[in-house]
């Protein structure tokens, strides 16, 4: 029996509309009544995912910013690691001017982002985070969990491919740089990911990272997924995820609730 469970949230445990169903809730909120230790593991800011478990009522860990920010089930910081500040404008530079593509930076408590970007706001439906504007000429470069790039359209793709391989190209193994959608590339400090952020947790915890199931849908989960006892992958994930992991299962759609539904029928004898 896996006493962690580990979950994305875009595309995996929240549904089409970007929020928590009742019935998730409500099995997350099972699963800690029977000790099981529930862990969100997102790209998204520490922020925003405080909020949203405040909302629920439950005391999971947070794995934030793909890994770069841990926070414990009281919300107490226990890792933390920035991409590097003598780096970090030049990266945050590097498509400002792109009109098509709009960089965001997570630094501290903020979330600042170069130009207005309505669609990035339709994320967050069961939180008040929000961004502020800023100068990627002139902004203080310390305490940047991580930098993405973000298009509104998926056909834009190829737009972050460019980007992606000049970052890679440049910087090497001082990022840390993942899709985790087609129209988001996210870039951390360097061995930043899920996966390693997992290990953390699981160890302060009393356990490993085979003691968890982790479920994911994106390449930023990729790790993860490589590093739990068992890793799930949703039936929407990206095509390259299920290329590179087919060894992993494939369960149903972040719209149909799979990842409650998988966890109900795993760790409880009677339907919830």
């Amino acid at each position: 029996m896996f006493h962690i469970v580990a979950s994305d949230l875009d595309g995996t445990l929240l549904n089409s509309q970007h929020s928590l169903s009742a019935y998730t809730k409500k099995i997350l909120q099972a699963l800690r009544k029977q000790n099981i230790n529930f862990i969100f593991a997102t790209g998204r800011h520490h922020i925003d995912v405080a909020q949203m478990r405040e909302n629920m009522a439950i005391d999971a860990f947070m794995i934030t910013s793909n890994g770069a920010r841990v926070h414990d089930s009281q919300g107490n910081l226990i890792y933390s690691k920035n991409v590097d500040p003598n780096i970090a404008a030049e990266i945050a530079q590097i498509a400002m001017h792109e009109p098509l593509i709009y960089t965001h930076v997570y630094r501290g408590d903020e979330w600042l982002i170069n130009k207005e970007d309505e669609y990035s706001l339709g994320y967050f439906k069961d939180t008040n985070f929000t961004y502020q504007f800023f100068d990627p000429l002139d902004f203080d470069t310390h305490h940047i969990a991580k930098i993405y790039f973000s298009i509104t359209e998926d056909g834009h793709h190829a737009h972050l491919v460019k980007v992606k391989n000049r970052l890679e190209a440049k910087y090497g193994a001082q990022i840390s740089v993942t899709f985790s959608t087609l129209n988001c590339l996210e870039v951390m400090g360097s061995q930043v990911s899920k996966g390693y952020a997992l290990q953390a947790v699981a160890k302060q915890l009393g356990f490993s990272a085979q003691d968890c199931i982790a479920f994911g849908d994106g390449m930023n989960d990729f790790e993860m997924l490589s590093m739990a006892g068992k890793g799930c992958i949703m039936q929407n994930a990206s095509d390259e995820l299920k290329m590179r992991l087919p060894h992993l299962e494939i369960i149903g759609t972040n719209a149909d609730d799979a990842v409650p539904h998988y966890l109900n029928k795993l760790f409880f004898a009677s339907a919830i």
